[in-house]
């Protein structure tokens, strides 16, 4: 494989674009490769990605295992070979729109295909933790036909595992986009991720980060209140909003459930 260029930092590692020949056709493909000197966090992260297989929502790995190489300083490093997503991230993607907002239709439609990409995220007993614009990959193909894809699975933990709390350590994901469960004490369940949700599509609609009016300071979100939202959402868009959003994790109910509400008929 070619180095291509530079593409960003994902949790752990770097994320770089490589060219390959394949042998059948010569047609020049193209993969993203994150590369890691933390041999554990990457063969963690592919063992996830593994599970996932086939699943057209979650970007999906190649390969049979972590590689191993030595880079230009003759220093080990470890790599995953994953499918390269032309689109960019969400958060790219969204810089394209004037003010950052996308257009409802599309909102409900990206909202749709990450809520069943978090559906088979909890069914095989995992949390992502870590949602966010930067972390879902644009897909491009014809404009009606955009596919999203959530990434980078470097912090996901097994749902109800609370080991890696510690008062020092207390964030499992980035903080504004985090749940208050999780962030007072490290509850780490599917009602993190639904939170997480909350937060990106109330993203999509207003082109900014969630808690902006308090200017990202997380007492609001100790204290179980919700971001803020803007006076023209929806009504079905404020209903869906409020349930991911509920104080108690239960009460945001799961993916399956919430495909199921008004906003996507």
């Amino acid at each position: 494989m070619e180095f291509e260029r530079y593409l960003g930092e994902g949790s752990f590692g770097s994320v770089s674009l490589f060219s390959y020949k394949r042998r059948c056709d010569v047609e020049t493909l193209y993969a993203a490769v994150k590369t890691s000197d933390d041999a554990k966090s990457l063969y963690e992260e592919f063992q996830i990605l593994s599970k996932f297989k086939g699943c057209s929502r979650i970007v999906q790995c190649y390969g049979s295992g972590v590689e191993q190489r030595l880079n230009d300083k003759g220093y080990v490093e470890y790599t995953i070979p994953m499918e390269y997503a032309a689109g960019g991230s969400l958060s790219d993607f969204m810089d394209r729109f004037n003010d950052k907002k996308l257009p409802d239709p599309m909102i409900r439609k990206f909202t749709r295909m990450l809520l069943e990409g978090l559906a088979t995220i909890h069914r095989h007993g995992y949390v992502h933790c870590d949602l966010k614009p930067e972390n879902i990959l644009v897909f491009p193909g014809s404009v009606c036909d955009l596919k999203l894809k959530i990434s980078d699975f470097g912090l996901s933990k097994r749902d109800g595992d609370t080991t890696w709390w510690h008062p020092l350590k207390s964030y499992a994901g980035t903080p504004i986009y985090m749940s208050p469960e999780s962030i007072s004490h490290g509850e780490i369940g599917k009602g993190l991720d639904l939170w997480s949700l909350g937060c990106v599509v109330l993203e999509m609609y207003t082109g900014k980060r969630p808690w902006w009016h308090t200017n990202y300071e997380l007492e609001d979100l100790m204290k179980c209140y919700e971001p803020l939202f803007p006076p023209n959402l929806p009504c079905d868009a404020k209903l869906f909003l409020m349930t991911c959003f509920a104080p108690e994790p239960d009460e945001r109910k799961d993916a399956l459930t919430l495909l199921r509400q008004s906003f996507f008929r």
